[in-house]
């Protein structure tokens, strides 16, 4: 219950600023988070970054505010943080699909993105399994991309590069090179304020292996929660993702470190009801 009222009260701070500058600082320590943890929980729970839900609110109260006054477009623009007219008419554009002095004609069609708020839902019904893993720093080899959560690019762009993997060979020639036969999705150099993160298809390194090309990278040690996930892909795991925000965090007096995270993908059919792979989160205590 407690972290229901801090969520709540950090979106109550973020609508009672919407005409001022927003820390991210300043909104977790609202919620008395770290500012990585809340922006992550943030996402998980509403599906939109804190970026992207400030930006939402903005453009739909200055629609409304153009809408039924007669303040300059420039004006609007500098009090909901846009430098520039170019720059708001842009993101406007973006939001309404019109230029903001369209937002004047009679009966012409706005779109709002309502406040979000916070409800209790009772869950917890069903057991969820996790061991607590103390794991060394460990080298990875494989291949990343840059992707942004903006407009849903990496829900667009990880799957195709899963695709691409599988057909060009890239994740048989990586399972070869692996210490073992595990493939590892990682989200890693997660950078929340700007809405960036690198994902990367890759395999744990056996010390001084070569490369054969891939790139490499080190996963800094941590502690780690890990979870099992068994069902079908993707079905399966979103489910487990959507149960350590919404339930296992909220009550186990851990948050994230804002570390890499992973997804290991065990050997087998993934579209088997009895498939399991894991998820792996760095944790500390709060």
């Amino acid at each position: 219950m407690e972290w229901l009222i801090r969520m709540k009260e950090a979106l109550d701070y973020m609508e009672s600023k919407m005409e001022e500058p927003l820390n991210i600082d300043d909104i977790a320590k609202v919620a008395y988070s770290s500012p990585f943890h809340f922006q992550r929980m943030f996402n998980m729970l509403t599906g939109v970054t804190v970026a992207d839900y400030i930006r939402r609110r903005r453009l739909t109260l200055a629609a409304q505010e153009l809408a039924i006054s007669k303040v300059k477009v420039l004006d609007v623009a500098l009090k909901y943080g846009y430098d520039s007219p170019e720059s708001f008419a842009k993101a406007f554009r973006k939001a309404h699909g019109m230029a903001p002095s369209s937002a004047r004609e009679p009966g012409i069609q706005l779109k709002a993105f309502p406040r979000l708020s916070f409800h209790l839902s009772l869950k917890g019904d069903k057991e969820m399994d996790y061991r607590i893993v103390e794991k060394e720093d460990f080298t990875v080899i494989g291949k990343s991309i840059q992707v942004t959560t903006r407009d849903g690019e990496n829900l667009r762009k990880i799957p195709q590069l899963w695709l691409d993997a599988n057909e060009d060979g890239t994740s048989d020639k990586l399972i070869e090179i692996g210490v073992d036969k595990d493939l590892l999705g990682i989200c890693a150099e997660m950078d929340y304020p700007n809405e960036m993160f690198s994902y990367w298809i890759a395999v744990e390194g056996r010390p001084g292996t070569d490369p054969q090309g891939y790139a490499t990278t080190v996963i800094p040690a941590a502690t780690w929660a890990v979870f099992t996930s068994v069902g079908p892909m993707p079905h399966a795991i979103q489910s487990v993702w959507s149960r350590i925000f919404q339930e296992w965090f909220p009550s186990s007096g851990y948050e994230h470190t804002g570390g890499p995270e992973f997804e290991l993908y065990l050997p087998g059919n993934p579209g088997a009801e009895d498939y399991q792979c894991e998820v792996w989160v760095p944790i500390k205590k709060k």
